[in-house]
This record gives structure tokens, C-alpha cells and sequence, in this order.
């Protein structure tokens, strides 16, 4: 049925020998581990079109499962211009498993099905009365609550159980509750949600898990478009849907994943990089144990930046070490300033002198730890009149976009569907000479020609105390930071607040005395 040399396909052709060996192995578990730049996006795309196009996978039976809505539509773009069937699912965890139980909910049940909340924080306040016989929640209270309920769920971890595991981990509530008193609130907001018929995202998933689990001949028609399964950023799968990933697969072991535990900055969310980093032991043995290590974003200076960060974790032998083929750029620049508003100031005095001098340098970003840290940022910016948009730890804010940057943007899309990725890439970023101002967390998978990273003091980055194995989360947050940058990278730190009188930071570890 595929008795060509892979070699000679022309969905293979361009790929490196690395991102070759990941693709063109198209039958049992493959892992592939990616180290940023490497391509991964491009390797498993072309991997499951050329799988599909010589008649291995019924296209119908394929699926990609991502992260957010925007790497799924990125994903299929790439599939559908590789000239893949439109019938390749590629959707994340949560659209996957909802699209099932809506499907099956409606053989099962005569009920109607439960209303999905997007915004849960007024069943919480009423869950926090009944608990606690208040109502007077601060607002960062109700989200640290609401994320700690989040991380229940997608920990598998039962109220009942939630005492024991606070224990075990040393883990601390927040809002200044104790364990019992949390699980009281999660009980009694679970309850409240039951009552109305309602459900939450994580919900969807656990429902689909009872699905499967519990009624085979749905779990059977299911899995017929579950066979081949592909999985991104697979250091980010939290134990719920690791165990929804397990029920899809069933018996069948048609399953590549891609991951970079260097990548892995949502622990306390319940991601973690262990399915990754033991996927041989779950489903091996391996058909292909791939790693990517050639980073064609970055300059060799950033590179190395970023491999010296790593290389001083105790988790170093973990991570992969990247290698740029690209030619000598600048050097990694750090850069001392007295206070916070000197340090947003001078930066952004820098940026509006680069987009005078030169209107084809790409695309800037300024990166921050916080989301607090960007109002100097945006407001120094304003002041420069330099048009610039926000993305935060929630997703995109209102930004100064005016109408003819949004133009321009629609320029970009409509553009030949025959250019490459990397001249829409080009294209996309000359035709907005704006900013981005992002936390680091928000700017992951993203890409800039001149990357700033601010606040690069202890306390900052790392945050906090960097105790109970946050350091080295921080470490990896860094890392990513770091490896933004394409081109040009600043890292600054402000050695005070605001000036003489205030107690002086210390610059942050992740910043090194050697040159990159």
C-alpha cells in the first residue's frame, strides 16, 4: 500500500533528517521531544499528511489534539495547504471531548443537556456563603479560589481527598483557608453547579471519561475516530487528560506525541512533564524516539543563552541541548537601570529610535513575569505614542490597534495561499509596527525579532521564594523567555522601585556573568 521510499514523497522532502526520522515512522508510538525553534508543529503536520495521503491512516480516524483554539486552527491551515483531507480532526481537549459527549448525551439521556459556564464566579460567591456565611470576597481571592478548584479536578484529586493531598505536599490554600474549609467551598460550588444544571470546562472532560468508561458501544464508535492520535505539547498534560488520552486510545497504540520538559511552565496548574518523560515505559516499545535540537528561530547567541540557563538546573540532564544553524548574531544583552520607571522609560525610548531608524526589523516584544508589570510598560509606550497590544496570563486584552493596523492585518491574511510559512511569517510582522506587551506565560509558542524581558530581579524571576520546587519552574519560564527572541535579546533589571530610599533588588540568578 506505501512501498515508495519515504524519501521520495514530496510531503517529506523538506524536512531535516530529524524531523525526516519523526515523520516518515508512521505506525506504533512515537515520541517526539522538541526543543523550541525545532519545527515540531512542522514535523507532526507533515507527518500525519503523508501518513493520510499514502493511504496508512484513514484521515477520518486521525486526530491532533492541541492546547488552544489558535494551535488548532494553525495546525489544520498547515494540514489543508499540505493538500490533507479536511476530515483530519484537529481540535484541543476540550472541543475534542465536547463535541463527543454532546454526541453520545443525547443517546444516553432524555435530559437536557447542562449549560456550560464561562464565567463560574458567581455560583463560587454562593458557594463561599453557604461555606463560610460571607459574601465579601476580594476579586484575587475568588481567582485564586477558582484556580485551586481547577487544579483539583484536573489532579483528580476528590474534595474528600483534598486534606490528605494538602498534607502530602506541604500545599497551602489560598484565600487564607485551611483544607477543610477548601474542600467544604469545592464541595458545596460542585453541589451548587448540580443543582442548576451546570457544568464547567474540566467537567466536560470528566464527563467524557464516565462515557467511555461506562458504555462501551459509545467508547467503540469514539475510538473509530480516535485510531491515530497525535499529541502537542505533551509536557503540558494534566493527569485528567492523560487518563481521557488512555480511554480514547483504548488497546490501540497508533500514538505520537511532542513535548519539551524544558517547556514545562504550567505545574501549578497540573500540568506536568512526567507522561512525557516516561511515555516509553506507558506504551513502549517505541516505534521512534525522536529529539529535536536544532533551533532555527534563534540566533547562536541566544542559543547558548538559553542552554547556560538550563545547564544550571539540578534537572539539567533532562533537557535537551539546542544547536543553531543559523550565522553569529548579537550578542545577549543585559542591561542595569536605578529604578522600575527608568528601566520601562529608556526601553521604550529604544523601541520608538528602532522603528524610526527601520521599518523592516520585525516584530518587538516586551515580556514581563506579571501582569502588573505591564501598566508602566504600556503606559511609557503611550507616551512615546507607539502603538502597542497586551496579551496577558488571560488571554488578550483591548489594545491601540487602530483601523489601519487592522487593515494591514487583514492584508496579511488574505495573502497567496502559495507563499511559504516563513515569508507569511515575514510578511505578517512587517505589516504591524506595533508592539507586543505579554507576560512570558502568555507569550509561549509565539515569536519576536527583538525580545525584552523586564524585572529580571530576585523575587521577580524567579517569583517569590522559589521554594517547594517552583525555582525550577521559574528556570523553565526563563527559558522560554529567553527563546522568544529571534534576533536580538534584552534582559533588564531595575535595581530599585522607585529610586534612592527603597531596599535594593538583587539581579536574578537566571542572569549570567558569562557572555552568549
Amino acid at each position: 500500500m506505501h512501498a515508495e521510499n519515504p524519501r521520495d514523497n514530496e510531503i517529506l522532502k523538506s524536512l531535516d533528517d530529524d524531523q525526516y526520522a519523526a515523520a516518515s515512522t508512521i505506525e506504533g508510538p512515537v515520541r517526539i521531544t522538541a526543543g523550541a525553534g525545532a519545527g515540531k508543529t512542522r514535523t507532526i503536520t507533515h507527518r500525519m499528511a503523508y501518513a493520510c495521503s499514502i493511504g496508512a491512516w484513514n484521515p477520518g480516524e486521525t486526530m491532533a489534539v492541541t492546547f488552544s483554539v489558535k494551535a488548532a486552527e494553525e495546525m489544520k491551515t498547515r494540514l489543508m495547504r499540505l493538500g490533507a483531507s479536511e476530515a483530519i480532526q484537529a481540535a484541543t481537549f476540550h472541543s475534542a471531548a465536547l463535541s463527543q459527549v454532546r454526541t453520545a448525551w443525547y443517546e444516553l439521556s432524555d435530559a437536557p443537556f447542562p449549560q456550560i459556564i464561562e464565567d463560574p464566579r458567581a455560583l463560587l460567591a454562593v458557594a463561599l456563603k453557604r461555606v463560610s456565611g460571607t459574601d465579601d470576597i476580594e476579586a484575587m481571592h475568588m481567582r485564586d479560589i477558582l484556580a485551586e478548584i481547577g487544579w483539583m479536578k484536573v489532579s483528580l484529586i476528590a474534595p474528600d481527598d483534598y486534606v490528605r493531598v494538602c498534607s502530602a505536599l506541604h500545599r497551602v490554600p489560598p484565600a487564607d483557608l485551611d483544607p477543610q474549609s477548601m474542600a467544604a467551598v469545592m464541595s458545596a460550588f460542585e453541589q451548587e453547579k448540580s443543582s442548576r444544571n451546570q457544568i464547567d470546562f474540566n467537567d466536560i472532560l470528566l464527563i467524557d471519561c464516565n462515557i467511555i468508561e461506562r458504555h462501551p458501544e459509545v467508547a467503540e464508535s469514539i475510538r473509530k475516530r480516535t485510531k491515530h492520535v497525535t499529541v502537542d505539547e505533551y509536557q503540558d498534560v494534566s493527569p485528567l487528560q492523560h487518563r481521557l488520552l488512555q480511554l480514547w486510545m483504548g488497546k490501540g497504540r497508533s500514538i505520537c506525541v511532542v513535548g519539551d520538559a524544558a517547556q514545562t511552565i504550567y505545574s501549578f496548574a497540573g500540568a506536568s512533564s512526567y507522561y512525557l518523560r516516561h511515555f516509553a515505559e506507558e506504551f513502549g516499545p517505541l516505534a521512534a524516539d525522536v529529539e529535536l535540537n536544532t533551533d532555527y528561530r534563534s540566533t547562536p547567541q541566544i542559543v547558548n543563552y538559553a542552554n547556560m540557563v538550563l545547564s544550571r538546573s539540578p534537572d539539567s540532564e533532562t533537557y535537551l541541548t539546542l544547536q543553531s544553524p543559523r550565522e553569529q548574531g548579537k550578542r545577549v544583552n543585559t542591561v542595569v537601570f536605578p529604578d522600575d520607571t527608568s528601566e520601562v522609560g529608556a526601553i521604550a525610548q529604544r523601541i520608538s529610535r528602532m522603528l524610526k531608524a527601520d521599518r523592516d526589523m520585525g516584530s518587538i516584544a516586551i515580556l514581563t513575569r506579571v501582569n502588573a508589570q505591564q501598566r508602566a510598560v504600556c503606559a511609557a509606550l503611550g507616551e512615546r505614542k507607539i502603538r502597542y497590544q497586551v496579551r496577558t496570563d488571560s488571554g488578550w486584552q483591548s489594545s491601540r490597534i487602530d483601523s489601519a493596523q487592522a487593515e494591514a492585518l487583514s492584508r496579511v491574511q488574505d495573502q497567496d495561499a502559495s507563499q511559504t510559512d516563513e515569508e507569511r511569517s515575514r510578511a505578517a510582522k512587517n505589516a504591524l509596527r506595533t508592539v507586543t506587551v505579554s507576560t512570558i506565560h502568555a507569550a509561549k509558542g509565539l515569536e519576536f525579532s527583538h525580545v525584552f524581558i523586564i524585572g529580571c530581579s530576585e523575587g521577580l524571576i524567579p517569583f517569590g521564594s522559589g521554594q517547594n520546587g517552583s525555582l525550577e519552574e521559574e528556570r523553565r519560564l526563563m527559558y522560554v523567555g529567553i527563546t522568544r527572541a529571534e534576533d536580538v535579546l534584552t534582559l533588564s533589571f531595575a535595581k530599585t522601585a522607585r529610586g534612592n530610599g527603597y531596599t535594593e533588588r538583587k539581579p536574578s540568578r537566571f542572569l549570567l556573568r558569562g557572555r552568549a
